[in-house]
């Protein structure tokens, strides 16, 4: 290991003073104090200087070679000679810039940000007003088309023809074009036991008809031609199952236990 000299021990005591200097001038420059440009110029020289020296006193006593060069003490000085060059004001203003360059990137970066997920929230709000106007149109067809349905089977009922006669087949259509598809069948059960599809049937104690209305009068609030037209008696027999039961298939639910409705 390698021992300081007291030459070398005097460079560091007069670095350490060079030092001192140094920071003092810096600290003037950031107070915004004037200092003149041979005062710095000075000061850089001499503290890079010191530097050097201290260095060398440092590499000396830890047995290594110096760590700085001449080359190094003049680009320090002249590091620290630019930094004199720009008024203290000037320098303030520099930093000023600087961080409004910042404060517009990051801005910018964040309005690109923002304008990107309100766009992707448009675009996404857009497709879901397609898709829920798709659904409403789609509904607003579908119920057209029950509208025109409904619209043809009270056509087809309205218009039904009196005869002076009807056969069985003739009957059965006729209750097809009026009684639900769906509750069809439970009609027919009950038609079936009640009179076996004759519309004139009579019992002898006043019930009548295809669903046996007691009396038969009673049908007359479905038409004045109850007695003779099997679709006067099918929509009274309907109209009557409905409201006293829900459906034609109730009342045959209630018929099944009773053998009556």
């Amino acid at each position: 290991m390698g021992t300081a000299s007291s030459r070398d021990l005097e460079s560091g005591d007069g670095a350490r003073g060079t030092i001192a200097s140094a920071s003092s001038l810096v600290r003037t420059l950031l107070e915004g104090r004037r200092v003149s440009r041979r005062s710095v110029r000075g000061v850089a020289v001499a503290s890079a200087t010191a530097v050097t020296a201290v260095g060398a006193v440092v590499g000396i006593a830890g047995g290594g070679p110096a760590a700085a060069s001449n080359d190094n003490v003049e680009a320090t000085a002249a590091d620290l000679t630019l930094l004199a060059d720009i008024p203290v004001g000037q320098q303030a203003q520099v930093q000023t810039a600087s961080l409004a360059q910042q404060a517009d990137a990051q801005f910018a970066q964040a309005s690109a940000s923002a304008k990107k997920s309100a766009e992707e929230a448009a675009r996404r709000q857009a497709a879901q007003d397609a898709k829920s106007k798709k659904h409403a149109a789609d509904k607003a067809a579908k119920d057209r088309d029950l509208e025109t349905q409904a619209a043809s089977r009270s056509t087809s009922r309205d218009t039904l023809q009196t005869q002076s006669s009807y056969s069985l087949a003739e009957v059965k259509a006729i209750a097809r074009q009026i009684v639900p598809a769906g509750q069809f069948q439970c009609f027919s059960n009950i038609v079936d036991n009640e009179s076996s599809w004759n519309y004139r049937a009579d019992n002898g104690s006043g019930a009548y008809g295809l669903v046996q209305a007691m009396p038969g009068s009673k049908m007359s609030s479905a038409g004045a031609d109850w007695q003779t037209n099997p679709a006067t008696q099918v929509k009274w027999g309907l109209n009557y199952m409905n409201q006293r039961y829900g459906s034609p298939c109730g009342a045959w639910s209630f018929w099944q236990s009773h053998h009556s409705y």
